[in-house]
């Protein structure tokens, strides 16, 4: 197996523009498709307490079609962020992850180098097998 791609800070850096354009439109539909998500259920349960009838099934179709557009969107947007050598570890939050050196420069240990929406630069690190709680400063 092939060790991946080692980003420096850098590097990540560069990539923040994009990746912030990336990771907005993502949340942004994502938040579109859990509010459309919880209208269609709710419109369920209620055709369900009428006895099954529905009478605007031309609009629910269009609305659950554009579910399914706005999760093809994001899974899209995600695969974007992948092949720029991100992980996205928390869609709501924006979360990204990318593997780097830790301390010590380029003999140091591979770590992930922790980058959150909002963020201008890469400020923090946390090893391969923790998470955000475990971040610490790069400098």
């Amino acid at each position: 197996m092939s060790e991946p791609q080692l980003f420096t800070p850098d590097e990540v850096d560069r990539l923040i523009p994009r990746l912030t354009e990336l990771m907005e439109t993502a949340i942004e539909r994502h938040g579109q498709a859990l509010a459309l998500q919880e209208r269609l259920r709710d419109d369920r349960a209620r055709v369900s307490g009428a006895g099954g009838e529905r009478r605007d099934a031309m609009d629910w179709k269009a609305r659950a079609e554009r579910l399914d557009g706005l999760g093809i969107e994001v899974r899209q947007l995600l695969q974007d962020v992948q092949a720029m050598g991100g992980v996205v570890k928390d869609l709501e939050t924006g979360l990204v992850d990318f593997p780097g050196r830790g301390p010590g420069g380029p003999s140091g240990p591979i770590v992930n180098l922790c980058w959150k929406l909002g963020e201008d630069a890469v400020r923090f690190w946390h090893g391969m097998d923790e998470g955000f709680a475990n971040r610490r400063p790069l400098s």
